[in-house]
């Protein structure tokens, strides 16, 4: 059976025997903390997530599991307000379900991944709540836990455990890294089989991602083991220009994070408790941190075995190109982490310069800042590295995506977010993660965020319901249009259609266009 028939809607249980019992919420049927992989502890540290051996009994899903260890300040950071909060453990492999109703309706299912740059962030999260969409959209939502920083992403540590042994190639194996990767796919798989039992249909799923969790998204879409299990994909501001190393260049981090960690092998290094790992972490970011450059102490490794390219190339190959993609970016990504950043505020021209020439070249370099300048009259320098870093990382990435996309017949659905936060005298303008409480709708579970502070409630409220609704139809059928929103074209090679969500939502051509062919320009040049 794939429910438990009858009035009880709290009780469910999956093709395997194993019941759970979640609880009514607002009207929807949530389950928290559902285990879907074995506890990656122990022995199972630092090896690809294994089937979990199941319970006895029925399972309390009625309260969240812990987040993943990462690093934590208690009030939290001065833009999202935090993004991860205690509990934390090792055993954090878990998922919650947000659905209508426990039936046979087989809804669209939008299973999240959260972002926090592959060092923070959790799928319990309030704000991460699918309840908007489940109650709005009818749709069944799944959000993921996962491991991060450390213990999700260190390279080089697999393959030194008790016996010595590596397991087998792919992501299912253990010969490779990332291990973030190998929980999402367990996760993935695990929906395929139980969603039906929550009224999902296994064979509509979206998979959305925001930040790093777009990169997950993409890296889940084109892994070979995927193949048939996503129908669609949600790219929210994947940060695609970062370079992610290869396996010998990771190694480099991993040396420095065994010396930080106080060890000398990796088997004293897997003795140590997580919180010792995580207090490690810091440290590597210090060590990898670069004046003009986004942080990111930890990666994903492209190791051949796990991951066979960088994630912004997955959806352009094999049963990957078919996949439905609406992917985005805010207009100014990067003031999410520099612009109140003071010491950056005194940043001069040619320190700036020097920062676009390692892009660029040197005989470059001058041009380009110029043009940045120009795109926005009375810029500082500190104005000019944002806007960058925004291209570099985030948006010009996803145009040639879309490009790519677009010429292989398989065109995306582009958006820009455009609308300001009034926070910090509007110094950050529309930045990274700001598009998220409008696309979830739910501006309740983001009270304690000082980005949010100060919109207006009528323009708050209209651009979200038009992000919300535009998520919801592309989940529901592959295409983001709605009556209440202007008519949204995808993005092909003529026309270039890319939706500008602000006060006034309008769909532009190219808008995108200026830096698009600076970048494609001045590379070509510096090639």
């Amino acid at each position: 059976m794939a429910h438990v028939p009858g009035p009880d809607r709290t009780l469910v249980e999956l093709p395997a025997g194993r019941r759970l019992r979640g609880a009514i919420e607002d009207g929807l049927t949530v389950f928290r903390a559902v285990p879907y992989a074995a506890p990656p502890v122990g022995d199972l540290r630092w090896r690809p997530a294994r089937p979990h051996p199941g319970w006895s009994g029925t399972l309390d899903a009625t309260a969240d599991g812990p987040s993943a260890p990462q690093m934590y300040t208690e009030g939290g950071d001065p833009v999202l307000g935090g993004h991860g909060a205690p509990p934390f453990d090792e055993d954090c492999l878990t998922l919650n379900i947000w659905t209508p109703s426990t039936d046979e309706a087989r809804r669209p299912v939008l299973v999240w991944i959260h972002g926090g740059g592959f060092v923070s962030g959790s799928g319990s999260l309030p704000t991460y709540s699918g309840a908007t969409f489940a109650r709005d959209g009818d749709l069944v939502v799944v959000s993921v836990n996962y491991r991060v920083g450390p213990l999700g992403y260190l390279y080089g540590v697999e393959n030194d455990g008790p016996d010595g042994s590596g397991g087998s190639d792919g992501a299912d194996g253990g010969g490779g890294g990332n291990h973030w990767l190998t929980d999402q796919l367990a996760a993935l798989r695990w929906v395929r089989d139980n969603i039906a039992s929550f009224g999902g249909d296994p064979d509509a799923i979206t998979v959305a991602g925001q930040s790093g969790g777009a990169v997950s998204t993409a890296a889940l879409a084109g892994l070979p083991e995927a193949a048939g299990l996503i129908r669609r994909v949600i790219l929210m501001s994947p940060p695609f220009g970062l370079d992610f190393p290869t396996p010998d260049a990771y190694l480099e981090r991993t040396a420095a994070y065994l010396e930080l960690a106080g060890v000398k092998t990796v088997a004293e290094l897997r003795a140590l408790p997580w919180p010792a790992l995580i207090g490690a972490a810091g440290g590597l970011f210090a060590r990898t941190t670069r004046w003009g450059y986004w942080p990111t102490p930890f990666l994903p490794v492209v190791d051949g075995v796990t991951l066979h390219r960088h994630p912004a190339e997955a959806l352009l190959y094999g049963a990957a190109a078919g996949i439905e993609v609406l992917i985005g970016w805010t207009r100014e990504e990067a003031n999410f982490g520099f612009a109140l950043d003071e010491g950056l505020a005194g940043a001069d021209r040619e320190q700036v310069t020097g920062r676009i020439a390692d892009t660029f070249g040197a005989e470059a370099a001058p041009g380009v800042y110029a043009a940045y300048e120009r795109a926005r009259p009375g810029a500082r320098p500190a104005d000019v590295l944002m806007d960058l870093i925004t291209d570099e990382l985030f948006r010009v990435p996803a145009v040639r995506l879309a490009e790519a996309r677009a010429a292989s017949a398989h065109p995306v659905w582009a958006y820009q977010f455009d609308l300001p936060s009034p926070a910090y005298e509007g110094r950050l303008g529309a930045a990274h993660c700001l598009e998220l409480p409008f696309a979830f709708d739910n501006f309740d579970q983001w009270a304690h965020a000082p980005f949010v502070a100060g919109l207006t409630p009528a323009v708050r409220d209209g651009l979200a319901r038009t992000m919300h609704r535009a998520w919801i139809a592309f989940a529901r059928t592959g295409d983001p249009n709605h009556p209440d929103m202007p008519q949204w074209r995808p993005y092909e090679r003529d026309t270039r259609t890319t939706m500008r969500f602000d006060s006034v939502v309008t769909a532009l051509g190219d808008l995108a266009g200026d830096s698009r062919r600076l970048h494609e320009r001045a590379l070509r040049e510096h090639a």
